[in-house]
């Protein structure tokens, strides 16, 4: 069997058990704090799994325009992922610390090279080591393998450039926490506010109180009012991360496939061309 958005603990556990080819993809971060997520990789992680670096792993060089994770070339990431031993028939499962919050950027990323076979683990390390599940403290030796062979994405993505000139033809979702969509904080960003006509949809309302995804029905529900209307609808957040998060969601509630922004807010707030709105 083949998992492609959510795969449960004890699924999991029959999937080590069975011997499956499968890699596990430990992609915890913080964002005030790059290292963090590393080291707590290094303190404890689940059995031979190997660790994604957001800035590392997971984004391109910034340029002080680019936003604050730009994506890297499709081929640029094709490397990486055959650094961590997977290839087109691998079963990958991906989880952080954070609530799914960068481990949602590994399976956008995976399923933008074409890569089927990814899943999130419901609920994350806290759910593994709740239920008792192995951890590791050793780094894994990994066999690297050629570059990820591209195929044709399975998700979509929008530049800037293209938003800007969309604006009020797409149903445009912002992710991040609803202070810092009206702009009365900004913590990270050197300008506070949100792309005139986004939606707020905070990714952490995808979760209930436990840390794993509401289910498909809750989230259609939830999800209904964003969706009104026959516009397309686009992804954005801070930096690219968890924009993913409400797009697997989507996918998860039989919403379909929505376009990611990757630069998202922390690019388009950089170029001073284009609008910002408050409130």
């Amino acid at each position: 069997m083949t998992y492609d958005t959510l795969i449960s603990v004890p699924q999991l556990r029959e999937l080590l058990q069975a011997g499956k080819k499968l890699v596990l993809l430990d992609a915890s971060f913080d964002l005030m704090d790059p290292s963090a997520g590393e080291r707590a990789y290094g303190g404890a992680h689940l059995p031979d799994a190997r660790h994604a670096h957001l800035d590392r792993d997971l984004s391109a060089e910034k340029t002080g325009l680019n936003g604050r994770h730009p994506m890297p070339t499709r081929e640029a990431f094709a490397k990486t992922v055959g650094t961590w031993g997977i290839d087109e028939h691998t079963q990958v499962v991906a989880y952080d610390r954070q609530g799914a919050m960068y481990a949602a950027r590994v399976w956008w990323m995976l399923r933008w090279l074409g890569h089927t076979a990814v899943a999130l683990l419901d609920g994350g390390f806290q759910a593994w080591q709740k239920a008792g599940g192995e951890v590791q403290t050793s780094i894994p030796e990994v066999k690297a393998l050629p570059p990820y062979p591209l195929k044709p994405s399975l998700v979509p993505s929008m530049d800037g450039d293209t938003l800007a000139s969309q604006l009020g033809k797409v149903r445009l979702i912002d992710a991040r926490a609803a202070e810092r969509f009206r702009g009365e904080v900004e913590p990270i960003d050197k300008q506070a506010g949100h792309i005139p006509g986004a939606l707020n949809r905070f990714f952490k309302d995808n979760l209930d109180a436990e840390g794993r995804f509401k289910p498909a029905e809750q989230l259609r529900a939830e999800w209904s009012p964003f969706l009104a209307g026959d516009l397309p609808v686009v992804q954005q957040c801070g930096s690219g991360a968890t924009a993913c998060h409400n797009i697997f969601a989507m996918q998860l509630a039989g919403l379909g496939t929505s376009t990611l922004y990757p630069g998202s807010w922390s690019e388009w707030s950089a170029n001073p061309a284009r609008p910002i709105a408050k409130g």
